[in-house]
């Protein structure tokens, strides 16, 4: 009888280990919302800030995340004009570098999007377009397909700027064309499964969000001066909401939590929070904040408070996610990007500042502090946490702390 129970146990491990190999990598962590399950870090940092264990020069240039699956690091970056996808072990070591085609070069010239893993394949949108699905194993490429010139995409000011998102056998993104602006596509062909013409506007930088509700799986994303609401499986345009700014940029994934969306840009924008309803095919309008208004560095929810940084507003900022009134605004460190894992924000400013800040509603209080000294151009990567450890990407530069008891 033991023996049977030990079996069945090591079965069941089998499978829990096989399901986690086969879910899909995210933007913003496991469940694409900035928040990573890590816990047991440190409660405070030295005087020097973490330890660095390690980093890796020569990734190219870029301001895409690193990626984590099958017990390695990926990283995408540019040399001359060309995008690659490097394959790390978890010591900093390059075990492989493959080219998925030509990259965006003109303004910030360098990768924007981080890859996306799905068991022994890598899905990869460049900032040309350029759709590609890729063997992990010797870098071919299994399919591709050109957004612009295949799918009448159109490209933008600094580069189509999209993690692919994957749900099963689909793949989501936004060529931003009059007849396919929103599509899905099936992940292992390449073949088209749907289009949407939305509202027929280019895209925005916006890696899109998935919404599991109960009457149906919500597609969220923004284009040039709305948010879009559409059915998952179909494509349907259930809803849309004006939202627009200066330059047409909506580069924040929007954040889900307790049945509403909370959508954000910047340039003085500022972010509504929208109240789905039951079924996902109404939205309404509970509150809206000017200041709340972060270019690109994301938001966070804990314990029924938003946190994030604004741009023109220049503050981190703590609000009640049910009415939207601020509990606090600090300037202690500059704008930036917003993490969080065992109750801590993580804030890295594009200063290069990196800070470990409590998650408290009354107050932004820094539990530790550093400067990354190292790489070039903007600190503009979202950080990513992976069993402990703190990834920084500046550059061509990767660096990991250590950041757990």
């Amino acid at each position: 009888m033991k023996k049977k129970l030990i079996i069945g146990i090591a079965v069941l491990m089998l499978i829990g280990v096989n399901l986690y190999a086969q879910e899909p990598s995210h933007w913003r962590g496991p469940e694409a919302s900035g928040v990573y399950p890590d816990k047991e870090l440190l409660d405070f940092w030295p005087e020097e800030g973490p330890e660095m264990i390690w980093h890796i020069d020569s990734m190219g240039k870029g301001f895409s995340s690193p990626v984590f699956a099958n017990n390695k690091i990926y990283l995408t970056g540019v040399h001359e004009e060309t995008g690659y996808i490097f394959i790390m072990d978890k010591n900093g070591n390059l075990l492989k570098k493959y080219s998925y085609g030509g990259e965006f070069t003109e303004s910030y010239p360098g990768a924007r999007s981080s890859v996306t893993l799905h068991g022994d394949l890598m899905y990869m949108m460049s900032g040309l377009g350029r759709l590609v699905c890729m063997e992990e194993a010797n870098g071919e490429i299994k399919w591709e397909n050109d957004l612009l010139s295949d799918f009448d995409g159109r490209n933008i000011r600094w580069g189509m700027t999209e993690t692919v998102l994957i749900d099963g056998d689909v793949l989501y993104c936004t060529p931003g064309g009059e007849k396919n602006n929103v599509m899905a596509f099936n992940r292992h062909s390449g073949d088209q499964i749907w289009s949407t013409a939305g509202k027929s506007e280019k895209s925005a930088y916006c890696t899109p969000l998935l919404v599991d509700l109960s009457a149906r799986k919500l597609l969220v994303t923004m284009t040039e001066n709305h948010i879009l609401g559409m059915d998952a499986k179909t494509g349907k345009l259930l809803w849309t909401y004006p939202q627009t700014n200066e330059w047409s940029v909506h580069a924040n994934t929007p954040v889900y939590h307790d049945g509403a969306l909370f959508c954000f840009s910047g340039y003085g924008q500022g972010g509504v929070n929208l109240k789905l309803s039951d079924d996902g095919s109404k939205v309404t309008k509970q509150w809206f904040d000017n200041t709340m208004d972060s270019r690109m560095g994301g938001a966070v929810i804990f314990d029924g408070h938003l946190y994030g940084s604004g741009d023109k507003s220049r503050i981190w900022f703590c609000a009640d996610w049910a009415t939207g009134n601020t509990t606090y605004t600090s300037k202690e460190i500059a704008k930036g990007v917003v993490i969080l894992a065992d109750d801590k924000l993580y804030c890295y400013s594009q200063r290069g500042e990196l800070a470990m800040v409590k998650a408290d509603p009354k107050e932004f209080k820094i539990l530790g502090k550093t400067k990354v000294e190292l790489g070039t151009e903007q600190h503009w990567a979202h950080p990513v946490i992976n069993r402990g450890v703190l990834y920084v990407r500046h550059g061509e530069v990767l660096m990991a702390y250590n950041i757990q008891e």
